[in-house]
C-alpha cells in the first residue's frame, strides 16, 4: 500500500503513460473552464437555480442509460481510440457553445443540447480511460500511476475553475475557446498513445452476462459495493457546487472569479489531503476512518451553507474536499487495484455512473432543494443528511467498517 502513494515519478518513464497523463489533465482542466463558464451563462440567462440542477442531470443521463453499454465498449474495443474520439467530441462541443455564445441568444436551450452530447461523450470517456491507466505500465508501476493519475483531476479541479472564472470574467468566448485549444492538443497527445504489444484487443462474444459482469463483481465484493455507495450517497445529499453561482451572486457578492475561486477551494482542500496520505498512508482503520471523513464532509457543508462570510466559505469548501479526499482514496483503490483488467471497463463504468450521481445528479438534488427552499436551507439541509448516511452505512456495511487496510488484489 505504501507503493500507492509514493511521490516518485517511475510511472512517467513511460512514454505512452506521459501523454495519457498530459492528455487527461488538459481534458479535466477544460472541463472545469466549461464548467464555470455554462453555470455562470445559465444562470446569468434565467436567473433560476432550477436550470442549475438541470445542467447537472442532462450530464448525469447518459452515463446512467448507458452503463451496460460504456464499460463493454472500452472492454472491447481499443481505448485509446475510444478516449481521442471522446476529446475530439468534446472539443467539438467546446466549438458549438463558443459558437453560441458569439451569436448573443438569450435561451439555454441550444446550451442543454449541447449538454447533453457532451454528457455521452463524457459517458464512453470515463471506463475507457480509466481502464487504459493500468495497459500503459507494468504492474511495479501500477501504483505510482493510479496516484499521479488522481492528482492530475485534482490539480485540474484548482487550477481550472479560477481559470475558468478569470476567462469568462474577459468574456465567454475567451473561456470556450480556451477550452477548445486545450481540447485539441489534448486529441493529438491522445491519439499518439501506443498500447504495449501485450495488450491486444478483447473479442468476447456479447451477451447478457458480460453487460452485467461489472454490477455482479461489484455486488460480490461487499466493501467495494459499500464504499462506492457511501460516496454517491454521501456527496448526492451533501454535494453544493451547483448552487455556488447563487452564492458567488446573491450571497456573497463575489463575481465571476469569486465563483472560480468557490469551485476551486474543494480541490485545494484535496491536494493538501493527498500530499498528506502520499506521506502518511492509511495503514490501519481505514473503514472507521473513512466514516469519520464523510462525517465531516456533511458538517462543513452545513457550516458552508450557512456562511455569509468569504474567508469562511473558502475554509469550510476547502475543508470538504480534503475530508471527501479520503473516500476517493479509498474507493479508487480498491478499483484499480482489485479489479481484473478482463472486467475493468464494466467495473469502471459502474463506478462512473456512481460518480456521476454523486456530482452531476446531486447537482440536480441541490437545484431543486435551492428552487423549493431555497439555497442556503437546501445546502444546510444537505449536510445534515450526509452525516445521516455515515450512520446509516455504519450500520448497513460492517465489513466497510471494519476494513482495516487497503490491499489489492491484481
Amino acid at each position: 500500500m505504501s507503493d500507492l502513494v509514493s511521490p516518485r515519478t517511475g510511472a512517467f518513464r513511460h512514454a505512452g503513460f506521459l501523454r495519457y497523463w498530459i492528455a487527461r489533465f488538459l481534458g479535466s482542466f477544460s472541463a472545469q473552464i466549461m464548467g464555470v463558464s455554462v453555470g455562470w451563462q445559465v444562470y446569468d440567462i434565467t436567473r433560476d437555480p432550477f436550470d442549475l440542477g438541470i445542467v447537472g442531470l442532462v450530464l448525469f443521463l447518459p452515463a446512467f442509460l448507458l452503463v451496460l453499454v460504456t464499460g463493454t465498449v472500452a472492454d472491447r474495443f481499443n481505448r485509446v481510440a475510444i478516449m481521442t474520439g471522446c476529446i475530439i467530441g468534446e472539443a467539438l462541443c467546446a466549438m458549438a457553445l463558443l459558437a453560441f455564445t458569439m451569436t448573443g441568444a438569450h435561451t439555454v436551450v441550444p446550451i442543454f443540447c449541447v449538454l447533453v452530447v457532451l454528457g455521452t461523450l463524457r459517458a464512453f470517456f470515463g471506463p475507457a480511460q480509466q481502464s487504459l491507466m493500468p495497459n500503459l505500465v507494468p504492474e511495479d508501476d501500477l501504483a505510482n500511476a493510479i496516484a499521479w493519475g488522481s492528482s492530475s483531476w485534482q490539480i485540474a479541479t484548482v487550477l481550472g475553475p479560477v481559470a475558468g472564472g478569470l476567462l469568462y470574467g474577459v468574456s465567454p468566448e475567451a473561456a470556450y475557446s480556451t477550452s477548445l485549444a486545450l481540447l485539441t492538443v489534448g486529441a493529438v497527445l491522445a491519439a499518439g498513445i501506443r498500447l504495449p504489444a501485450r495488450m491486444r484487443v478483447r473479442k468476447e462474444k456479447p451477451s447478457f452476462e458480460t453487460l452485467v459482469a461489472g454490477f455482479r463483481y461489484i455486488w460480490r465484493e461487499k466493501i467495494v459495493l459499500g464504499a462506492i455507495s457511501f460516496d454517491l450517497f454521501a456527496v448526492l445529499l451533501g454535494g453544493a457546487t451547483a448552487l455556488l453561482p447563487v452564492y458567488a451572486r446573491d450571497i456573497l457578492t463575489v463575481g465571476p472569479w469569486g465563483l472560480g475561486l468557490l469551485r476551486s477551494a474543494p480541490g485545494v482542500g484535496a491536494i493538501l489531503v493527498a500530499a498528506f496520505l502520499m506521506r502518511h498512508p492509511v495503514r490501519d482503520h481505514a473503514g472507521v476512518i473513512m466514516f469519520v471523513c464523510v462525517a465531516l464532509f456533511g458538517f462543513f457543508t452545513a457550516v458552508f451553507g450557512a456562511s455569509t462570510q468569504v474567508w469562511l466559505s473558502v475554509l469550510a469548501l476547502a475543508l470538504m474536499g480534503g475530508f471527501d479526499m479520503v473516500s476517493v482514496y479509498v474507493r479508487e483503490t480498491l478499483i484499480q487495484l482489485w479489479t481484473p483488467d478482463a472486467v475493468r471497463g464494466r467495473v469502471n463504468a459502474v463506478n462512473m455512473v456512481f460518480v456521476g450521481a454523486s456530482n452531476e445528479l446531486g447537482e440536480f438534488r441541490a437545484g431543486i432543494s435551492a428552487w423549493a427552499f431555497g439555497a442556503v436551507p437546501a445546502v444546510i439541509l444537505g449536510g445534515a443528511a450526509t452525516i445521516g448516511v455515515a450512520g446509516l452505512w455504519w450500520y448497513w456495511f460492517p465489513q466497510l467498517r471494519k476494513a482495516r487496510h487497503l490491499q489489492g488484489r491484481v
